[in-house]
């Protein structure tokens, strides 16, 4: 399946830390199979990783939309929140 193979692609290149290659093979998937959760999930921890902490939440949230179950994409999201609530009171 499309999807699938996108997503596996872009796991590659984000372990090569090719992370805006990864952030569009997890967004072609998405675009590809829109109820495929996981894709989300992984562009979530590559836009955490460069900091779009607001997009990274986003993500995390479509996540746990489409499968609130998914205990990964919630830790990921608390932990997203607070290092968002972080930044902003160090002023950066």
């Amino acid at each position: 399946e499309l999807a699938t193979a996108l997503n596996n692609r872009g796991h590659v290149k984000y372990l090569r830390v090719e992370f805006d290659a990864a952030v569009e093979d997890y967004t072609a998937a998405i675009e590809c199979q829109p109820g495929f959760e996981v894709p989300y999930y992984n562009r979530g921890l590559v836009l955490y990783r460069l900091g779009c902490f607001d997009e990274a939440m986003r993500d995390f949230r479509k996540v746990l939309e489409l499968n609130p179950q998914f205990e990964d994409a919630a830790l990921s999201l608390k932990q997203t929140i607070l290092d968002k609530e972080e930044k902003q009171k160090r002023g950066y």
